[in-house]
């Protein structure tokens, strides 16, 4: 596991009302890390904030902590609809 999923998944369970239900899935490849953070549509929202903010600003930590590992990294947020009921 890379850090940088790691701590998309720790900020992602702090930001959320359902923490359980969050999903943090990664990929890595030649120098770069995809991690696809998947929640409840409700929860989605607080994940990406107004304007995108908040998302912006896991991304840019995510990229940091990737970084450190000579990493780069990509974050996608996801609603899950199996997870809306």
């Amino acid at each position: 596991m890379s850090a940088a999923r790691d701590v998309v998944e720790r900020i992602a369970k702090a930001l959320v009302d359902h923490p359980d239900m969050v999903q943090v899935s990664g990929h890595e490849s030649e120098g770069e890390v995809r991690i696809a953070l998947t929640t409840k549509s409700g929860d989605l929202g607080k994940l990406i904030g107004r304007r995108g903010r908040t998302a912006s600003a896991v991304r840019v930590i995510a990229g940091i902590a990737a970084e450190r590992e000579g990493q780069r990294a990509t974050v996608d947020f996801e609603d899950d609809d199996r997870a809306n009921g």
